[in-house]
């Protein structure tokens, strides 16, 4: 048996080894988006946002987006539609600033973002993926994971304004229940909640929603609409979404294919135009 557990250990430290390894060519990748020589703070965002003649293409790869033009206003919510592989997430990678362009100029309140340090930037926007991440820990901890000198009050605040309170009571121990790591004891509906009021509380200038309520269904989307409009109020807002049902209320909706904004407008205008977005609005109709 003494054998035995050592031939065991023998075996986990091998392997444990080649994830170290693994682990170290992670960290060991160089930085390619990182401050420039003389970069200055961003001043406090008011969420104007302008695209100019935006170009930009992945390492070795085609053209994602050519001459790409826009402007959005302050408190608006933008809502981004079109086609797998149309570009829609490499605007707002650009917008965040995760790569660098290849031509034209992003302006945040007429500011060029390549000249803002990442972390002034980064620090006034918000992002929510797909898969709401929830760490091990109380549900408290993890709406305060945003901000983490809140008080307890600014937290429950948070939660009661996207409609988070009423679940978060009915648990066993309130606001001190402790969740699984991503959060495996919640519904997607109450994970996609407790999201909410994190970002709520860190009160993002800019917010981007990637695909944020892809995974709920129909009737769970319809109790999360009051919660992401009060998360939407005041502030500017970037909506990747297929399902169209949750983008018609948006300011603006573009419609974007094969690098280009083919569309624009609202979501009557665009209807009245019987162009792609009718097409996409249509098709989901008839499914």
């Amino acid at each position: 048996m003494p054998i035995m557990n050592i031939a065991g250990f023998y075996n986990t430290l091998v392997t444990n080894m080649s994830y170290l390894e693994l682990i170290f060519e992670t960290l060991d990748e160089p930085v390619l988006v990182k401050d420039i020589p003389g970069a200055t703070d961003m001043p406090k965002i008011s969420g104007k946002v302008q695209f100019k003649d935006v170009d930009f293409a992945y390492e070795e790869g085609p053209r994602v987006l050519s001459g790409v033009s826009f402007t959005c206003m302050p408190g608006w919510s933008v809502a981004l539609v079109g086609p797998t592989g149309a570009g829609k997430t490499t605007v707002v990678n650009l917008l965040s600033r995760f790569y660098e362009l290849q031509g034209g100029q992003i302006l945040v309140d007429g500011f060029d973002i390549s000249q803002a340090k990442l972390a002034s930037l980064r620090g006034q926007m918000g992002i929510m993926l797909q898969d709401s991440f929830l760490f091990s820990g109380t549900i408290m901890d993890n709406i305060r994971y945003s901000r983490l000198d809140a008080t307890d009050e600014e937290v429950i605040e948070a939660a009661k304004a996207v409609c988070a309170h009423e679940f978060i009571m009915e648990a066993e121990n309130g606001y001190q229940t402790e969740v699984n790591e991503r959060g495996s004891r919640l519904s997607v509906g109450q994970r996609q909640l407790i999201s909410f009021a994190r970002a709520l509380l860190a009160d993002p200038r800019i917010l981007i929603l990637d695909e944020a309520t892809s995974n709920i269904d129909t009737r769970t989307e319809k109790a999360l609409q009051e919660g992401l409009s009060r998360l939407l109020k005041g502030r500017t807002s970037f909506i990747i979404a297929h399902r169209l049902s949750t983008i018609q209320h948006a300011d603006m909706i573009m419609v974007v294919n094969k690098g280009h904004i083919a569309e624009s407008g609202s979501h009557e205008e665009l209807m009245k135009q019987k162009g792609e977005y009718y097409d996409l609005v249509m098709s989901q109709w008839v499914d």
